[in-house]
């Protein structure tokens, strides 16, 4: 079970980050709405995106593992007995 403290560094972390991405991708959408229109901007745009995208799988990730309840899922191992 985690600590309090650390659920709710976490939680704050990831508003930062969310936030922070959040900024990123306006800017970027805002950047490309007044720059020339070619492939460039659609490779900035996937620049962009992918660490967001990367940045979700990587949060999911560590609450997963903070979680050690919620991470185990699946069927019990069942023990094997040996002859006696």
């Amino acid at each position: 079970m985690t600590s309090e403290i650390s659920t709710e560094l976490f939680v704050t972390a990831s508003a930062a980050i969310v936030i922070a991405q959040v900024m990123i991708l306006r800017s970027t959408r805002r950047g490309m709405r007044h720059g020339p229109r070619d492939t460039t901007s659609l490779l900035e745009w996937t620049y962009a995106v992918l660490p967001a995208v990367a940045l979700v799988v990587v949060l999911a990730w560590t609450w997963r593992t903070m979680q050690p309840s919620v991470a185990v899922s699946g069927p019990r191992p069942v023990a094997s007995r040996t002859p006696s």
